[in-house]
């Protein structure tokens, strides 16, 4: 998820809104301090996990290792894991125990092609020769979703508390797929809460819906000749991808702001010479709800169809997947913001501040080093930053809530190599620890706390009362995978 602040938008919501804190406090339990000191016990662990990880930066859908890395651990803990769900060898579903209320947490690990660093302040190609890198910490999430799984279990079974804990592998978050379809094969059916969190250059517990997405491709079938000595014969699917650009360039001078359109054209033809008898074109368009996403996917539709007329030739439309925007639930936010609070940001050192100044300082930005303060939860949802989860497609079957925390240094541009470098650093994980025991005190909230449970389910069911769920994507499709060597 792409829900990183910048200083312009930290303006805006002081613009718009006043904040206030929440003031709920911190409800302790002999459990709650159980869960505490078990993440404590794990801290090394979850900092090795988040180096392995780093370590593989296997993209999407092909995480092999990371997948299989982290289902081991949580098999040797004593889950029950299930390999390869959704038709996904890379996801996966760890359980263990029995009963409502079921807890769900979600865990990524796939990272960026081709931002691959060395954990240095400067850009420089990794040592092991690996191009990706991660650009978005889902190292970090990955292991502190799977710290907070294995200690939320073990107090479980000390205090005999009675549920169940799951942890899903979820794959290809970077393009938006994993969780989309798990939701449409019902991995997450039977979930009581979803918890998850996320990297930042920030801490604080999520406001804001983000961005409805859909990512399609638009491929176009014309008729090959030489470029030279007859291109009267071709008919070029290049020019056709080229003219739907041009078309959607257009458009943009008549949708709302809030959209948001991009593309890149994977395939444009072989050589010069020869007029490309097929091309290529990929597709996200955003907003920030599902309604407007379809409105202007229609008329990309509709631009795609005149582009193949224009130029005499053929074409096709994949949606390869899409999101909701989130779905923010006010009372477990504000619990896990208590527990937020209770547990406090991650404590960087003076040699971290030292090298995430150095990392500003070479991108461009004000060395400010690594922040130190909490986000407040404000009263109102804070304006859409831009940026798109698949997350939201499991808020809209459980109630759920998410947080970041922070692992870069403030402002850092995110999906870059100085994001990359930052998150190989030892020190990152001390904000996957943090992150462990937030999600885990919030577990032990859900699990102890009948009314928690009682008005987070109300407000679920009122909000997905006017609108209920349905898939992006056809029932039973499979994900696309990507062509391997």
């Amino acid at each position: 998820m792409k829900t990183v602040s910048t200083s312009a938008g930290l303006a805006l919501a002081f613009i718009l809104v006043v904040p206030q804190v929440v003031a709920a406090d911190f409800v302790s339990t002999p459990e709650k301090q159980d869960v505490i000191e078990q993440v404590d016990a794990l801290e090394q662990q979850i900092a090795d996990m988040s180096s392995e990880l780093w370590d593989y930066s296997e993209i999407a859908l092909l995480e092999t290792q990371s997948a299989e890395f982290l289902a081991n651990i949580l098999e040797s803990e004593g889950f029950a894991v299930e390999r390869g769900v959704a038709d996904m060898p890379t996801a996966f579903v760890a359980e263990w125990g029995t009963g409502h209320p079921v807890i769900g947490i979600l865990a990524e690990y796939d990272a960026l092609p081709n931002i691959g660093n060395d954990p240095v302040p400067a850009l420089q190609p990794r040592a092991d020769g690996n191009p990706h890198g991660q650009g978005c910490g889902h190292n970090l999430f990955g292991a502190g979703s799977v710290g907070a799984a294995i200690a939320i279990k073990r107090t479980m079974d000390a205090k005999g508390i009675k549920g169940t804990v799951k942890l899903f592998g979820t794959p290809a978050e970077e393009t938006v797929v994993g969780k989309v379809y798990m939701a449409n094969a019902g991995v997450f059916d039977g979930i009581d809460i979803t918890l998850d969190w996320h990297p930042s250059s920030e801490t604080g517990v999520i406001n804001a819906t983000g961005q409805a997405l859909n990512n399609f491709q638009v491929e176009f079938f014309g008729k090959a000749s030489h470029s030279a000595y007859d291109p009267w014969n071709g008919r070029s699917a290049l020019d056709a991808v080229e003219m739907m650009n041009h078309g959607a360039n257009l458009m943009r001078e008549h949708i709302e702001p809030t959209a948001r359109i991009h593309y890149v054209i994977p395939d444009g033809g072989e050589a010069p010479n020869v007029v490309p008898a097929y091309a290529k074109v990929w597709y996200y368009v955003r907003d920030v709800d599902r309604s407007k996403v379809l409105a202007s996917y229609e008329w990309l539709n509709q631009i795609a169809e005149a582009a193949a007329l224009a130029t005499q030739t053929t074409h096709k439309v994949t949606l390869i997947t899409g999101v909701h925007e989130l779905l923010l639930n006010r009372p477990l936010q504000e619990a896990m913001q208590a527990n937020l609070d209770y547990v406090g940001a991650p404590e960087f050192d003076d040699d971290d501040n030292a090298f995430a100044r150095e990392l500003q300082t070479a991108v461009g930005i004000e060395p400010l080093g690594y922040p130190a303060e909490i986000d407040p939860l404000e009263d109102d949802v804070q304006p859409t930053e831009g940026g798109s989860t698949d997350v939201a497609e499991v808020t809209r079957l459980a109630p759920g809530v998410s947080l970041y925390v922070a692992t870069a240094g403030l402002n850092l541009p995110w999906h870059s190599w100085a994001a990359s470098a930052s998150h190989g650093r030892p020190n990152a994980a001390r904000g996957a620890s943090v992150a462990a025991k937030v999600l885990a005190l919030t577990a032990m909230d859900f699990l102890q706390d009948e009314d928690l449970r009682q008005r987070a389910k109300a407000e679920f069911d009122e909000k997905m009362k006017a609108q209920p769920y349905v898939s992006p994507i056809p029932k039973g499709q499979k994900p696309l995978m990507p062509e391997t060597d």
